[in-house]
């Protein structure tokens, strides 16, 4: 899992590290740079976004590990940015076990940082992509970390904006929450142009498209489809600052149009 084992194409924009850029990250490059400095051009707000979108993952990870959950998938991990998932969960419970997934090999040369686990719980990384969810569901390393005959938190933190329709969004979420337990639990963050559409079309999905990654963001109902059949966790579809704020990160002043962005937390029901 060492950089030098991996083709970083350090001279083209990356969604990882641009990401990791608005998160505060060093894991990026002057192509990545460049092209985060186009989407602060029309959208200023992306980086108080990220962060609000980051903290959504930390708050709803404790959560539900709170709430008992002790086994955490987490699909489209991005590279690692502490906390990352596996701190929060097993922050309240030592002994959560998480597997992250993700297709990217820029965040496999990175990886290191997400097997750090607490000697009480386990941490494991696989290579697979959502677009193909049998690969992750029967990955050997997945069913040696996870239980499948028990509840699971199902995470897809601003991933689901990365497979167009075209793709299969809803047949592939429909895959994985099939294949998980009475109990478990679905995490969504996605970006919107509800609040925004020009700013959101030129300051994010062209840029990304430019840079050769497709996007699409979703509405509000859109969003909700994806957790069809499952309970909904009050306050349900919301704003990313919106669901259950603690006072982290979010500027007070914060908007939905600089959020930018849906979330929610369902669960599956036991009967």
């Amino acid at each position: 899992m060492d950089d030098e084992t991996v083709d970083l194409q350090v001279d083209r924009a990356h969604s990882a590290r641009m990401y990791d850029y608005y998160l505060g990250g060093h894991t990026n490059f002057l192509a990545d740079r460049e092209a985060v400095g186009r989407v602060l051009a029309v959208f200023p707000s992306v980086l108080v976004a990220a962060r609000a979108n980051r903290a959504f993952m930390r708050r709803s990870t404790r959560f539900l590990a709170e709430s008992g959950l002790r086994q955490f998938l987490d699909i489209g991990t991005g590279i690692p940015n502490s906390p990352n998932l596996h701190e929060v969960a097993q922050g309240v419970a030592p002994d959560s076990r998480v597997v992250y997934v993700d297709n990217d090999p820029i965040v496999l040369a990175h990886a290191k940082a997400l097997l750090r686990s607490h000697q009480a719980g386990h941490t494991a990384y696989i290579q697979a992509d959502l677009a193909d969810p049998e690969s992750i569901l029967s990955a050997p390393t997945l069913l040696e970390t996870l239980d499948l005959n028990r509840p699971i938190a199902l995470s897809l933190n601003a991933v689901l904006n990365f497979i167009p329709d075209e793709r299969g969004a809803y047949d592939i979420v429909r895959r994985l929450k099939d294949a998980l337990a009475p109990g478990s639990a679905l995490v969504i963050s996605h970006g919107t142009r509800d609040f925004d559409p020009v700013v959101v079309q030129k300051g994010v999905v062209d840029v990304y498209r430019s840079a050769g990654t497709p996007i699409q963001a979703r509405s509000r109902a859109e969003v909700a489809r994806f957790f069809d059949g499952w309970d909904l966790v009050d306050p349900g579809v919301t704003t990313s600052y919106r669901w259950r704020p603690d006072g982290e990160e979010a500027p007070p002043d914060m908007t939905d149009a600089q959020a930018a962005a849906y979330v929610a937390v369902a669960r599956k029901p036991l009967t």
